[in-house]
């Protein structure tokens, strides 16, 4: 297994300036200074993102017979916090450091030695001096109403709503136990402290199933979601043997939890985790079946037992699982020419089916009338089916580069042969490039689509 401590900083700022260059990530506010711990989503980066989102809810709700979905609000009323116990006691421990001005969690000091900042903070010798431990709440409070006398919060977590309205999803849709319901959708936390890019945010997006069962195989359940979503990872390019499976013991699971595995990724910045899959018991319900003072009980037909269901929560970071994506792809190649020069080629290897661009598009010369026609014919035939670029600038070559650059797995080029100039035999077909190996094949234009669908969906 890996050494968790190891880390890459140079890979990292390799990484982020990537991003923001070609258009994946940006600081949000940028323009006046930065709003910190918050991230817009550029051109290509919301793509990545769409298509994750997209695989994500097709592998856990379309293909499954069990699992439904949802889309609840972020506004929350008070009272499902309080009943959920987020308003008492959702807080982090923060300190200061009267030296370098930072500000931490105090459990992520060990003794005076700051792990945040320990280039910056003088927690490495002597001088730092820590304030004593405060609560610092963690959730974000609005007022609405039209003299705003009522009190709301932006969700913590996407899955509250979902036990709030299991009971409608349960009448409503004719299902029975075991069955989940899934959301993916943004949640809010006033962190002390955000770093490492957008791992942790002030506002992120969760990818989350809440699955209900009977109180029986909540403990095998929790073990099949775990290998489920280990699976998963490995669909979308995040290979198993760079997931670390964390087995949280008794002493550091949430109260309320029997059973924790944290699924933790390599980053440049170190270990750290992906996914949290917990068996919840029957915690939840039983808080807001006594908050609402509602049954939220199941019947079953079969048995004519009457039971709280329990719950087992595979619950993803949609951001986290982003840049986990750029970073497993992220590669620097050298290249050395028949003449001996070498060259840095900076490639994203993403997997087809996650890559923002699918294919790029280019007339090998701009100036031929002819080439343009049938890349652009090109261009809208798939266009409906698929993202794609078109570019016509500089040279080919280039071109490649910047599509390799941005992870576009496949190139298609209309060159002289396409138009029959050098004769018939290649009349009608396109050069095709492939991005990891930048090997080269030749395709008729009209079997293009169906190549190309078998292997980016």
């Amino acid at each position: 297994m890996a050494n968790k401590d190891i880390t890459d900083p140079a890979r990292m700022e390799k990484i982020v300036s990537l991003c923001k260059r070609r258009g994946f990530i940006f600081q949000s506010g940028e323009l006046y200074g930065g709003l910190n711990g918050c991230w817009d989503y550029g051109p290509l980066g919301v793509e990545l993102k769409r298509n994750l989102k997209d695989y994500w809810w097709r592998k856990t709700v379309q293909e499954r017979d069990d699992v439904l979905g949802l889309d609840g609000s972020i506004l929350t009323m008070e009272q499902v916090l309080v009943s959920s116990g987020h308003v008492g006691g959702f807080s982090d421990p923060m300190v200061d450091c009267k030296t370098c001005k930072g500000r931490f969690r105090a459990d992520n000091l060990e003794g005076s030695e700051c792990k945040e900042k320990p280039s910056v903070c003088p927690g490495q010798s002597p001088k730092c001096e820590l304030t004593e431990p405060r609560q610092f709440n963690l959730m974000l409070q609005t007022n609405f109403g039209a003299t705003g006398e009522q009190i709301a919060y932006l969700r913590p977590e996407t899955a509250q709503s979902i036990f709030c309205q299991y009971k409608n999803v349960l009448d409503s849709n004719r299902v029975k136990l075991p069955f989940g319901i899934a959301q993916v959708g943004k949640s809010f936390r006033n962190e002390i402290n955000p770093r490492n890019f957008i791992f942790r945010s002030r506002e992120f997006e969760q990818m989350e199933i809440e699955y209900f069962c009977h109180p029986d195989d909540g403990m095998r359940l929790t073990d099949e979601w775990l290998e489920t979503r280990l699976t998963f990872y490995g669909e979308i390019g995040i290979p198993r043997e760079k997931l670390h499976i964390l087995d949280v013991p008794d002493g550091d699971r949430a109260f309320y939890s029997r059973k924790t595995y944290d699924i933790e990724y390599e980053f440049p910045f170190g270990v750290q985790e992906l996914e949290g899959v917990a068996y919840r018991t029957d915690y939840d319900l039983k808080v807001h079946q006594e908050g609402a003072g509602k049954p939220l009980e199941y019947f079953d037909e079969e048995t004519k037992q009457r039971f709280l269901p329990h719950v087992v929560e595979p619950s993803a970071g949609c951001d986290r699982t982003v840049l986990a994506l750029i970073c497993e792809a992220f590669d620097e190649e050298t290249l050395t020419d028949d003449k001996g020069k070498t060259d840095v080629r900076t490639v994203l290897r993403f997997k087809p089916i996650m890559a923002p661009v699918k294919v790029g598009i280019f007339p090998l010369l701009k100036k031929n009338a002819e080439q343009v026609r049938i890349a652009r014919e090109i261009q809208r035939q798939l266009q409906p089916w698929m993202n794609v670029f078109y570019d016509e600038g500089g040279a080919v070559g280039r071109r490649y580069r910047r599509q390799d650059e941005v992870g576009t797995p496949f190139c298609v080029t209309v060159d002289f042969d396409t138009l029959g100039e050098n004769g018939d035999e290649l009349k009608g077909t396109v050069t095709l490039r492939h991005r990891d190996s930048m090997e080269q094949e030749r395709l008729p234009v009209e079997a293009l689509l169906p190549w190309l669908l078998e292997r980016v969906r």
